[in-house]
């Protein structure tokens, strides 16, 4: 997994990469040379680029943001629980809607009623919700900034998202060496119609996909730095054939923190902590056998592998009991006092019991899922697409978008909100993936492994659970590492810089003929997208799947 070099260079050999006279300077530096390869030297145009790109999605995501003007899809569990939140520092009982008018209470909140919670007298006041609170949090953040309106609610989606296209472009530039490839990978992600609608929702899948990258980039940084160091405590502090002990690191403690956030918005992050761990393993033993160490197996396990149940075991943990402060603050949270009325009252003990128990019952209700939704899928359906989630689809008699139809009546005009991918992505990633997934097991290149592993973590731990009603934009939290894979693939059309001028031309055409195409495409699909009101005949003429019976794009 090491393309930078992984034939042995024994610690009593570096002297032989420069000469037997080198000094200590020159040998640190050939191990480096040997262990990563030297990052672009265009450190301003590095962010001035990637800021460009994520000023350009800034705008998409905020322009419009308030339209759609309606409590849409989960928005309807999230947006109140948020306020909840911001309001009593837990998730409380909303008021009921009428059978009669499941909406009510929507209409109401849009209407501009901000008391929307049954009166509570003390305890039993707590919602039953089987998320975790971080999402929640940060939702209720833009409630107090601009209020319990569309605009207030979504707006936190709307930063996360922009955000991790600047993430993305920085994380790819480290992978691939390329400030260009880091470029287009964060242009694709902010073109990308799933990562663009949950922007600009106020669902929680938005900020676990921003933990996850940004724990993965964390790793990254990590992986050049912890090589650097190795290459410095080769020559200056020799050791025995394990090599030397680099300590806990702080990009690990950092990945730890984030990957504790992203379990903190959905609990599923687990699998990438477990992920993460096992990328360090390798990528420790890999350095370790670089430098010629013959003990790099136990060097990887025991002196670097030795904090890993710290950095991705308690302090995620702990950073995920930390974020349910709000509900230990308080006495009202749902099963709040099961220990207590349970007969168990010791400090401490009696609220970490209490939550546990409370943790079982969601991790009982998460499992068993499985009522059955017109817009679910399974893992196999999301690369292909078969099957999109309508977010909000209203029809209307004018062009403003002002009046309804009568009811059943459909059009002439209509507006939705489409949680559908850009197919030239999406697509395109099953060659990608499967082209990397090759390319690590053949060649052994590291960023290959690595964003296969963690398409796996958000992938295929959804397989066994055939029965378990799933739906296409939990795909967005793997997202980023189908881009990374494409990117991947992308640079080897284009060449290495030492490749012929005519080789390099013609595979940045082929490239950029590519990133047009999915310009293109977003722009086709953005009225769709974004809830805009087009004739009913354009709205249909974009539905290019129409399989029916719980498949296609309607």
């Amino acid at each position: 997994m090491d393309p930078e070099g992984d034939g042995l260079v024994g610690a009593e050999t570096v002297g032989l990469l420069v000469g037997p006279g080198a000094n200590t300077a020159e040998r640190i530096a050939a191990l480096r040379a040997r262990l990563m390869t030297p990052m672009p030297d265009d450190r301003l145009w590095s962010w001035v680029w990637p800021l460009l790109i994520t000023a350009f999605a800034a705008f998409l995501r905020f322009n419009r943001l308030s339209a759609p003007n309606a409590v849409i899809f989960d928005e309807t569990y999230y947006v109140k629980d948020a306020w909840s939140i911001l309001q009593h520092g837990v998730e409380w009982i909303t008021l009921p809607s009428p059978v009669s008018n499941p909406q009510w209470l929507n209409n109401q909140i849009i209407a501009g009623r901000t008391n929307i919670f049954q009166a509570c007298s003390g305890t039993g006041c707590g919602e039953y919700v089987v998320q975790p609170p971080v999402g929640k949090l940060l939702i209720a953040v833009g409630e107090w900034l601009y209020g319990l309106t569309s605009f207030g609610w979504r707006s936190a989606s709307a930063v996360f998202g922009t955000a991790a296209i600047l993430v993305m472009c920085r994380v790819a530039r480290r992978l691939t060496r390329s400030t260009l490839l880091g470029c287009i990978a964060g242009l694709l992600l902010s073109l990308d119609g799933l990562e663009f609608v949950l922007s600009r929702t106020g669902i929680l899948d938005i900020f676990l996909m921003f933990f996850v990258l940004a724990s993965f980039g964390c790793l990254v940084v990590d992986r050049d730095v912890s090589r650097a160091r190795l290459a410095e405590a080769m020559v200056l502090e020799p050791t025995d054939e394990s090599g030397p002990r680099l300590g806990i690191r702080k990009w690990r403690v950092a990945a730890g923190i984030l990957v504790g956030l992203a379990g903190a918005t959905k609990q599923d992050a687990v699998y990438y902590a477990l992920a993460f761990a096992g990328l360090c393993v390798a990528w420790d033993m890999g350095a370790r056998r670089t430098v010629g160490l013959r003990s790099y197996v136990r060097g990887a396990l025991v002196r670097d592998g030795k904090w890993l149940p710290l950095t991705f075991g308690v302090i995620p943990l702990v950073t995920y009991i930390a974020t349910w402060s709000g509900w230990f603050a308080t006495s009202t949270g749902y099963d709040r006092n099961y220990a207590q009325l349970n007969g168990v009252n010791t400090p401490i003990i009696s609220p970490l019991y209490s939550l546990l128990e409370y943790h079982k019952e969601m991790l009982q209700f998460g499992v068993a899922l499985d009522a059955r939704q017109s817009y679910e899928s399974q893992p196999w359906d999301w690369l292909v697409i078969t099957r999109p989630v309508a977010f909000f689809w209203q029809s209307y008699t004018n062009t403003a978008g002002t009046h309804l139809p009568p009811k059943n009546v459909v059009g002439p005009y209509v507006a939705e909100v489409l949680a559908i991918g850009n197919p030239l992505i999406w697509w395109v990633s099953i060659p990608a993936l499967l082209f990397c997934l090759g390319w690590w097991l053949t060649k052994r290149d590291w960023r290959a492994g690595a964003a296969v592993v963690c398409f796996l973590a958000g992938w295929a731990t959804w397989l066994p659970f055939t029965s378990r009603t799933k739906f296409f934009y939990y795909a967005v939290e793997f997202e980023p590492f189908v881009i990374i894979c494409i990117v991947l693939c992308l640079g080897l059309i284009i060449g290495p810089a030492t490749a012929r001028v005519s080789r390099r031309v013609t595979g940045a055409a082929l490239a950029g003929i590519y990133v047009l195409a999915v310009l293109v495409l977003f722009r086709y699909f953005y009225p769709i997208l974004s809830g805009q009101v087009i004739p009913y005949s354009e709205w249909l003429s974009h539905m290019w799947y129409r399989g029916g019976s719980g498949v296609g794009w309607i």
